[in-house]
């Protein structure tokens, strides 16, 4: 089935952008496409798709603590075995990690970027196996990685018989975003907006504080959360997420929306 929704591009204003492209590039495994002293666009092999842009301005404020945005952009991987090759390159290039959770649905490492921009690798588990509760909500949950078997999952990095592993074991060419975490300041307002403007419904809304949405099945596109108490909109100057690019069939044409806690949201036509 072609889904009929996509995250195909997030934007990222950064505070030093040679530092945040070296970051990107060497330690997570990002191919720079056409970058200059204040822009770059990134992806995740040469020739694929540009999924990330980042904008230089050191001039640019940090978040305000107590304001709604980007809680992770999470890059989804194709296998266990390429997350786990995935984990090997970027242990060995220094990655500082946060934390690392099985969902049930998912298996998910955590970590930021230079600015404190929160990012998720993760890989899905096959979705006959995911937790579903009695009154038929799924039922993700947090618990322990088993990261020992994860690593030991890994591709060999000789043997690429894996679609689109590369022998470096960094981030492969059929990697994508996908899902996007945010925080808002209020959870009931903030569904209802996502609700129309990408057409999804909630998949778990149990989980405390916090609201998972999705379209065609999935587990979730969107999470938003008021943990930590956001009471502020999103600064449109300070640095942090600029904006996210969704992909949405039906749409014509392309949307340019701004969400109730002021994240800027844009809605394409799917080809």
């Amino acid at each position: 089935m072609i889904p009929s929704l996509q995250i195909s591009a997030v934007h990222l204003r950064v505070a030093d952008l040679a530092r945040s492209v070296e970051f990107y590039t060497r330690q997570l495994g990002f191919v720079p496409r056409n970058v200059t002293a204040d822009h770059a666009d990134l992806a995740v092999a040469p020739g694929a798709p540009v999924l990330l842009t980042l904008t230089g301005d050191p001039s640019a404020p940090p978040a305000p603590p107590a304001a709604a945005g980007l809680f992770h952009a999470a890059l989804l991987f194709p296998s266990r075995p390429a997350l786990g090759a995935w984990l090997k390159f970027a242990a060995n290039a220094g990655v500082a990690f946060a934390g690392a959770s099985d969902h049930g649905v998912s298996e998910a490492l955590y970590f930021s970027d230079p600015d404190g921009n929160g990012l998720e690798f993760y890989t899905d588990r096959a979705p006959a196996t995911w937790p579903y509760a009695a009154n038929g909500e799924l039922a993700m949950t947090t618990q322990h990685l088993d990261v020992p078997a994860l690593l030991a999952a890994a591709a060999p990095p000789s043997a690429t018989p894996l679609a689109g592993l590369p022998a470096a074991g960094a981030a492969p060419a059929d990697a994508r975003w996908g899902h996007l975490h945010l925080r808002v300041t209020d959870l009931a307002r903030s569904e209802a907006f996502y609700r129309t403007a990408l057409g999804v419904d909630v998949t778990q809304g149990s989980y405390p504080g916090a609201r998972f949405l999705a379209a065609d099945g999935y587990h979730h596109h969107l999470g938003l959360n008021t943990w930590g108490q956001p009471r502020a909109p999103r600064s449109p100057t300070a640095l942090g997420l600029v904006e996210a690019t969704f992909t949405r069939r039906g749409v014509r044409p392309g949307q340019s929306l701004s969400d109730p806690d002021g994240i800027a949201v844009r809605v394409q036509p799917a080809a």
